[in-house]
Protein backbone atom coordinates (compact mmCIF):
# COMPACT_ATOMS: atom_id res chain seq x y z
CA UNK A 1 0.00 0.00 0.00
CA UNK A 2 0.90 3.76 -0.55
CA UNK A 3 0.76 5.45 2.75
CA UNK A 4 1.80 8.64 1.59
CA UNK A 5 -1.86 9.83 2.27
CA UNK A 6 -1.40 8.42 6.11
CA UNK A 7 1.50 10.68 6.98
CA UNK A 8 -0.45 13.71 5.38
CA UNK A 9 -3.67 12.97 6.93
CA UNK A 10 -1.45 12.66 10.36
CA UNK A 11 0.79 15.53 9.45
CA UNK A 12 -2.22 17.97 9.12
CA UNK A 13 -3.89 16.60 12.31
CA UNK A 14 -1.02 17.53 14.49
CA UNK A 15 -1.39 21.06 12.62
CA UNK A 16 -4.65 20.92 13.81
CA UNK A 17 -3.80 20.26 16.90
CA UNK A 18 -1.24 23.11 16.98
CA UNK A 19 -4.75 25.59 16.16
CA UNK A 20 -6.63 24.07 18.29
CA UNK A 21 -3.82 24.58 21.51
CA UNK A 22 -2.69 27.79 20.61
CA UNK A 23 -5.43 30.32 18.48
CA UNK A 24 -7.65 31.11 21.22
CA UNK A 25 -5.07 32.29 23.75
CA UNK A 26 -4.41 34.93 20.96
CA UNK A 27 -8.09 36.03 21.78
CA UNK A 28 -7.98 35.86 25.45
CA UNK A 29 -7.77 39.61 25.74
CA UNK A 30 -10.41 40.47 22.94
CA UNK A 31 -13.12 38.27 25.00
CA UNK A 32 -12.16 40.03 27.86
CA UNK A 33 -12.68 43.81 26.16
CA UNK A 34 -15.71 42.06 23.79
CA UNK A 35 -17.44 40.08 26.18
CA UNK A 36 -16.79 41.75 29.40
CA UNK A 37 -15.25 38.00 30.81
CA UNK A 38 -13.37 38.69 33.84
CA UNK A 39 -9.33 37.08 33.39
CA UNK A 40 -9.93 34.99 36.20
CA UNK A 41 -12.73 33.08 34.18
CA UNK A 42 -11.22 33.58 30.64
CA UNK A 43 -7.78 31.68 32.24
CA UNK A 44 -10.45 28.72 32.85
CA UNK A 45 -10.15 28.49 29.04
CA UNK A 46 -6.91 26.86 29.08
CA UNK A 47 -7.66 24.41 31.81
CA UNK A 48 -10.79 22.88 30.09
CA UNK A 49 -8.60 22.55 27.18
CA UNK A 50 -5.94 20.29 29.09
CA UNK A 51 -8.02 18.66 31.27
CA UNK A 52 -10.66 17.21 28.38
CA UNK A 53 -7.55 16.52 26.87
CA UNK A 54 -6.63 14.37 29.72
CA UNK A 55 -10.09 12.66 30.30
CA UNK A 56 -9.70 11.47 26.75
CA UNK A 57 -6.45 10.15 26.95
CA UNK A 58 -7.65 8.39 29.61
CA UNK A 59 -10.50 7.28 27.73
CA UNK A 60 -8.57 6.46 24.62
CA UNK A 61 -6.50 4.18 26.48
CA UNK A 62 -10.10 1.55 27.27
CA UNK A 63 -12.44 2.29 23.88
CA UNK A 64 -10.43 3.59 21.00
CA UNK A 65 -9.16 -0.07 19.62
CA UNK A 66 -12.93 -1.46 19.82
CA UNK A 67 -14.50 1.57 18.61
CA UNK A 68 -11.94 1.24 15.87
CA UNK A 69 -9.28 4.07 14.84
CA UNK A 70 -10.63 5.10 11.51
CA UNK A 71 -13.97 6.60 13.11
CA UNK A 72 -11.82 8.03 16.17
CA UNK A 73 -9.29 9.64 13.82
CA UNK A 74 -12.05 10.90 11.94
CA UNK A 75 -13.81 11.81 14.64
CA UNK A 76 -11.10 14.01 16.12
CA UNK A 77 -11.16 16.34 13.01
CA UNK A 78 -15.27 16.52 13.07
CA UNK A 79 -14.55 17.78 16.94
CA UNK A 80 -11.88 20.12 15.94
CA UNK A 81 -13.89 21.97 13.07
CA UNK A 82 -17.31 21.73 15.24
CA UNK A 83 -15.36 23.41 18.26
CA UNK A 84 -13.70 26.08 15.69
CA UNK A 85 -16.66 26.92 14.14
CA UNK A 86 -18.26 26.95 17.40
CA UNK A 87 -16.19 29.88 18.64
CA UNK A 88 -16.87 31.70 15.96
CA UNK A 89 -20.74 31.71 16.22
CA UNK A 90 -21.74 30.52 19.50
CA UNK A 91 -20.80 33.57 21.74
CA UNK A 92 -23.45 35.67 19.45
CA UNK A 93 -26.33 32.47 20.09
CA UNK A 94 -25.91 31.60 23.67
CA UNK A 95 -27.31 33.85 26.71
CA UNK A 96 -23.56 33.49 28.27
CA UNK A 97 -20.56 34.18 25.63
CA UNK A 98 -18.60 32.29 28.45
CA UNK A 99 -19.93 29.38 28.31
CA UNK A 100 -20.37 29.01 24.53
CA UNK A 101 -16.74 29.84 24.54
CA UNK A 102 -16.29 26.73 27.04
CA UNK A 103 -18.52 24.35 25.47
CA UNK A 104 -16.38 25.26 21.88
CA UNK A 105 -13.15 24.81 23.89
CA UNK A 106 -14.60 21.15 25.25
CA UNK A 107 -15.17 20.36 21.36
CA UNK A 108 -11.26 20.74 20.17
CA UNK A 109 -10.17 19.50 22.83
CA UNK A 110 -11.77 16.23 22.41
CA UNK A 111 -10.85 16.63 18.78
CA UNK A 112 -6.95 17.45 19.96
CA UNK A 113 -7.14 14.92 22.59
CA UNK A 114 -7.52 12.17 19.95
CA UNK A 115 -5.68 13.37 17.55
CA UNK A 116 -2.47 13.53 20.15
CA UNK A 117 -3.48 9.83 21.12
CA UNK A 118 -4.35 8.08 18.07
CA UNK A 119 -1.36 9.69 14.75
CA UNK A 120 1.59 8.36 16.61
CA UNK A 121 0.50 4.83 16.97
CA UNK A 122 -0.90 5.38 13.27
CA UNK A 123 2.37 6.95 12.02
CA UNK A 124 4.11 4.06 14.07
CA UNK A 125 2.18 1.07 12.23
CA UNK A 126 3.32 2.54 8.98
CA UNK A 127 6.14 0.48 7.37
CA UNK A 128 9.26 2.29 7.66
CA UNK A 129 13.00 1.32 8.60
CA UNK A 130 13.42 4.33 10.80
CA UNK A 131 10.21 5.07 13.01
CA UNK A 132 12.44 6.93 15.30
CA UNK A 133 12.88 9.54 12.76
CA UNK A 134 9.12 9.42 11.09
CA UNK A 135 8.01 9.57 14.63
CA UNK A 136 9.96 13.36 15.30
CA UNK A 137 9.07 14.75 11.83
CA UNK A 138 5.43 13.96 12.80
CA UNK A 139 5.57 15.51 16.01
CA UNK A 140 7.31 18.63 14.22
CA UNK A 141 4.28 19.56 12.20
CA UNK A 142 2.80 20.11 15.59
CA UNK A 143 5.66 22.70 15.83
CA UNK A 144 5.49 24.07 12.51
CA UNK A 145 1.36 24.62 12.99
CA UNK A 146 2.59 26.39 16.12
CA UNK A 147 4.38 29.01 14.58
CA UNK A 148 2.31 29.53 11.89
CA UNK A 149 -0.67 30.11 14.12
CA UNK A 150 0.69 32.91 15.84
CA UNK A 151 2.28 34.37 12.63
CA UNK A 152 -0.96 34.29 10.41
CA UNK A 153 -2.81 35.35 12.89
CA UNK A 154 -0.84 38.43 14.10
CA UNK A 155 -0.88 39.31 10.10
CA UNK A 156 -4.62 38.55 9.96
CA UNK A 157 -5.49 40.89 13.07
CA UNK A 158 -2.64 43.38 11.76
CA UNK A 159 -4.58 43.43 8.11
CA UNK A 160 -8.00 43.29 9.11
CA UNK A 161 -8.61 43.91 12.83
CA UNK A 162 -9.48 41.67 15.67
CA UNK A 163 -13.18 42.72 15.03
CA UNK A 164 -13.12 40.02 12.32
CA UNK A 165 -11.57 37.18 14.44
CA UNK A 166 -14.37 35.01 14.28
CA UNK A 167 -13.83 34.51 9.95
CA UNK A 168 -10.21 33.64 11.20
CA UNK A 169 -11.98 31.02 13.43
CA UNK A 170 -13.77 29.36 10.56
CA UNK A 171 -10.95 29.55 8.38
CA UNK A 172 -8.58 27.45 10.58
CA UNK A 173 -11.64 25.37 10.91
CA UNK A 174 -10.74 24.65 6.93
CA UNK A 175 -8.23 22.47 7.82
CA UNK A 176 -9.48 19.94 9.84
CA UNK A 177 -12.51 19.79 7.45
CA UNK A 178 -9.93 19.02 4.31
CA UNK A 179 -8.25 16.28 6.54
CA UNK A 180 -11.63 14.12 7.62
CA UNK A 181 -11.51 13.09 3.90
CA UNK A 182 -7.84 12.18 4.58
CA UNK A 183 -8.80 9.97 7.21
CA UNK A 184 -11.48 8.86 5.71
CA UNK A 185 -9.65 6.99 2.27
CA UNK A 186 -5.99 6.76 3.56
CA UNK A 187 -4.80 3.24 4.94
CA UNK A 188 -4.56 2.71 8.58
CA UNK A 189 -2.99 -0.23 10.25
CA UNK A 190 -3.56 -0.31 13.73
CA UNK A 191 -0.02 -1.12 15.73
CA UNK A 192 -2.01 -4.00 17.73
CA UNK A 193 -5.32 -5.62 17.06
CA UNK A 194 -7.88 -5.61 19.50
CA UNK A 195 -7.71 -7.99 22.51
CA UNK A 196 -3.81 -8.70 21.69
CA UNK A 197 -2.44 -5.31 23.24
CA UNK A 198 -1.57 -5.36 26.91
CA UNK A 199 -3.69 -4.07 29.82
CA UNK A 200 -3.50 -1.10 31.30
CA UNK A 201 -2.98 -3.04 34.69
CA UNK A 202 -0.19 -5.23 32.85
CA UNK A 203 1.42 -2.10 31.53
CA UNK A 204 1.65 -0.78 35.11
CA UNK A 205 3.68 -3.83 36.29
CA UNK A 206 6.74 -2.70 33.56
CA UNK A 207 9.51 -0.62 35.02
CA UNK A 208 10.14 0.53 31.39
CA UNK A 209 6.71 2.13 31.37
CA UNK A 210 7.17 3.80 34.69
CA UNK A 211 10.40 5.30 33.13
CA UNK A 212 8.86 6.30 30.32
CA UNK A 213 5.87 8.39 32.38
CA UNK A 214 8.44 9.78 34.01
CA UNK A 215 10.70 10.89 31.23
CA UNK A 216 7.39 11.84 29.99
CA UNK A 217 5.46 14.64 32.66
CA UNK A 218 9.30 15.82 32.58
CA UNK A 219 9.58 16.32 29.03
CA UNK A 220 6.22 18.15 28.74
CA UNK A 221 7.10 20.26 31.86
CA UNK A 222 10.31 21.23 30.32
CA UNK A 223 8.46 22.64 27.09
CA UNK A 224 5.23 23.77 28.38
CA UNK A 225 7.22 25.76 31.78
CA UNK A 226 9.52 28.07 29.20
CA UNK A 227 6.92 28.34 25.88
CA UNK A 228 3.81 29.27 28.51
CA UNK A 229 5.86 32.03 30.40
CA UNK A 230 8.41 32.92 27.94
CA UNK A 231 6.54 36.03 26.62
CA UNK A 232 5.95 37.38 30.10
CA UNK A 233 9.33 36.46 30.97
CA UNK A 234 10.18 38.38 27.39
CA UNK A 235 8.24 41.64 28.75
CA UNK A 236 8.99 41.12 32.79
CA UNK A 237 12.47 40.76 32.66
CA UNK A 238 13.93 41.98 28.94
CA UNK A 239 11.50 44.85 28.94
CA UNK A 240 10.25 43.78 25.23
CA UNK A 241 6.68 44.91 24.38
CA UNK A 242 3.83 42.62 24.21
CA UNK A 243 3.65 42.26 20.34
CA UNK A 244 7.51 41.44 20.32
CA UNK A 245 7.36 39.35 22.97
CA UNK A 246 4.80 36.93 21.51
CA UNK A 247 7.25 36.77 18.05
CA UNK A 248 10.59 36.30 19.70
CA UNK A 249 9.49 34.00 22.70
CA UNK A 250 6.76 31.48 21.47
CA UNK A 251 6.80 32.21 17.95
CA UNK A 252 10.65 31.33 17.64
CA UNK A 253 10.37 29.01 20.78
CA UNK A 254 8.53 26.80 18.30
CA UNK A 255 10.47 27.38 15.23
CA UNK A 256 13.60 25.93 17.24
CA UNK A 257 11.21 22.80 18.34
CA UNK A 258 10.55 22.40 14.59
CA UNK A 259 13.84 22.68 13.11
CA UNK A 260 14.84 19.91 16.00
CA UNK A 261 12.42 17.24 15.20
CA UNK A 262 12.91 18.00 11.25
CA UNK A 263 16.45 17.57 11.50
CA UNK A 264 16.36 14.55 13.51
CA UNK A 265 13.20 13.10 11.15
CA UNK A 266 15.77 13.48 8.35
CA UNK A 267 19.16 12.06 9.73
CA UNK A 268 17.62 10.57 12.69
CA UNK A 269 19.45 6.86 11.44
CA UNK A 270 22.60 7.71 11.30
CA UNK A 271 22.32 9.07 15.09
CA UNK A 272 21.76 7.10 18.30
CA UNK A 273 18.08 8.31 20.05
CA UNK A 274 19.04 7.85 23.96
CA UNK A 275 22.50 10.06 23.37
CA UNK A 276 20.71 12.44 21.29
CA UNK A 277 17.89 12.74 24.05
CA UNK A 278 20.35 13.15 26.96
CA UNK A 279 22.87 15.54 25.02
CA UNK A 280 19.19 17.63 23.94
CA UNK A 281 18.52 17.34 27.89
CA UNK A 282 21.79 19.01 28.94
CA UNK A 283 21.53 21.58 26.47
CA UNK A 284 17.45 22.40 28.11
CA UNK A 285 19.50 22.71 31.56
CA UNK A 286 22.20 25.05 30.01
CA UNK A 287 19.23 27.10 28.42
CA UNK A 288 17.06 27.52 31.86
CA UNK A 289 20.18 28.45 33.27
CA UNK A 290 21.05 30.83 30.89
CA UNK A 291 17.52 32.20 31.05
CA UNK A 292 17.30 32.42 34.63
CA UNK A 293 20.63 33.57 35.91
CA UNK A 294 21.80 36.03 33.17
CA UNK A 295 21.68 39.69 33.12
CA UNK A 296 22.33 40.21 29.63
CA UNK A 297 19.03 40.07 28.13
CA UNK A 298 20.32 39.06 24.46
CA UNK A 299 21.78 36.19 26.50
CA UNK A 300 18.42 35.05 28.23
CA UNK A 301 16.36 35.71 25.18
CA UNK A 302 18.54 33.21 23.52
CA UNK A 303 18.37 31.04 26.25
CA UNK A 304 14.58 30.71 25.70
CA UNK A 305 15.04 29.59 21.60
CA UNK A 306 17.64 27.30 22.23
CA UNK A 307 15.46 25.90 24.72
CA UNK A 308 13.00 24.73 22.37
CA UNK A 309 15.56 23.19 19.97
CA UNK A 310 16.57 21.09 23.04
CA UNK A 311 13.22 19.78 24.11
CA UNK A 312 12.16 18.93 20.23
CA UNK A 313 13.07 15.65 20.71
CA UNK A 314 12.43 14.41 24.14
CA UNK A 315 8.32 13.61 23.16
CA UNK A 316 8.86 11.89 20.41
CA UNK A 317 11.92 10.18 21.39
CA UNK A 318 10.35 9.09 24.52
CA UNK A 319 7.33 7.36 22.43
CA UNK A 320 9.66 5.44 19.98
CA UNK A 321 11.59 4.32 23.02
CA UNK A 322 9.02 2.93 24.46
CA UNK A 323 7.29 1.96 21.39
CA UNK A 324 10.57 -0.25 20.89
CA UNK A 325 10.52 -2.23 23.88
CA UNK A 326 6.92 -2.83 24.60
CA UNK A 327 5.82 -3.39 21.00
CA UNK A 328 2.53 -4.99 22.30
CA UNK A 329 1.70 -1.69 24.43
CA UNK A 330 -1.04 -0.97 21.64
CA UNK A 331 -3.32 2.29 22.13
CA UNK A 332 -3.27 2.22 26.03
CA UNK A 333 0.36 2.65 26.02
CA UNK A 334 0.33 5.57 23.77
CA UNK A 335 -2.91 7.25 25.90
CA UNK A 336 -0.84 6.51 28.67
CA UNK A 337 1.81 8.43 27.44
CA UNK A 338 -0.04 11.49 26.27
CA UNK A 339 -1.39 11.48 29.67
CA UNK A 340 2.12 11.72 31.41
CA UNK A 341 2.78 14.54 28.76
CA UNK A 342 -0.33 16.67 29.10
CA UNK A 343 0.31 15.92 32.65
CA UNK A 344 3.39 17.60 32.77
CA UNK A 345 2.31 20.02 30.59
CA UNK A 346 -0.33 21.16 33.32
CA UNK A 347 1.95 20.97 36.33
CA UNK A 348 5.21 22.63 35.20
CA UNK A 349 3.90 25.86 34.14
CA UNK A 350 1.82 26.11 37.27
CA UNK A 351 4.72 25.29 39.56
CA UNK A 352 6.78 27.62 37.91
CA UNK A 353 3.99 30.55 38.12
CA UNK A 354 3.59 30.06 41.63
CA UNK A 355 7.13 30.10 42.52
CA UNK A 356 7.90 33.05 40.69
CA UNK A 357 4.11 34.66 42.47
CA UNK A 358 6.03 33.70 45.75
CA UNK A 359 9.00 35.97 45.25
CA UNK A 360 7.59 38.87 44.27
CA UNK A 361 7.02 38.37 40.43
CA UNK A 362 10.23 37.36 40.14
CA UNK A 363 9.62 35.05 36.61
CA UNK A 364 14.05 34.52 36.52
CA UNK A 365 13.30 32.79 39.64
CA UNK A 366 10.31 30.63 38.38
CA UNK A 367 12.33 29.47 35.26
CA UNK A 368 15.60 28.49 37.68
CA UNK A 369 13.14 26.27 39.66
CA UNK A 370 12.26 25.15 35.68
CA UNK A 371 15.99 23.82 35.71
CA UNK A 372 14.56 20.58 37.89
CA UNK A 373 12.30 19.28 35.28
CA UNK A 374 15.15 18.93 32.53
CA UNK A 375 17.67 17.32 35.22
CA UNK A 376 15.05 14.86 36.33
CA UNK A 377 14.92 14.16 32.78
CA UNK A 378 18.35 13.36 32.01
CA UNK A 379 18.45 11.34 35.33
CA UNK A 380 15.35 9.02 34.10
CA UNK A 381 17.42 8.72 30.40
CA UNK A 382 20.72 7.61 32.41
CA UNK A 383 18.47 5.20 34.47
CA UNK A 384 16.57 3.55 31.03
CA UNK A 385 20.03 2.99 29.52
CA UNK A 386 21.23 1.51 32.63
CA UNK A 387 18.58 -0.86 32.18
CA UNK A 388 18.44 -1.43 28.49
CA UNK A 389 22.32 -2.78 29.19
CA UNK A 390 20.93 -4.58 31.78
CA UNK A 391 18.19 -6.60 29.59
Amino acid sequence: MNYKRTYLACYLGFVTQAICANFAPLLFLTFYKSYQIPLGRIALISSVFFFTQLLVDLFCARFADKIGYRKCVVGSQLFSALGLVGLAFLPEIFPSPFAAIIASTFLYAVGSGLTEVLCSPIVEACPSEHKEAAMSLLHSFYCWGSAAVVLLSTLFFSVFGTEHWQLLACLWAIVPIVNIYNFVVCPIVQPVEEGEGLSIGKLMKMPMLWLAILLMICSGASELSMSQWESAFAESALGLSKAMGDLMGPCLFAVAMAISRALYGKYGDRLDLMKFMLGSGCLCILCYLAASLSDIAVLGLAGCIVCGFSVGIMWPGTISICSARIPRGGTAMFALLAMAGDLGGTLGPGMVGAIAQSAGDNMQLGLLFGCAFPIVLAVALVGLKIQSKSR
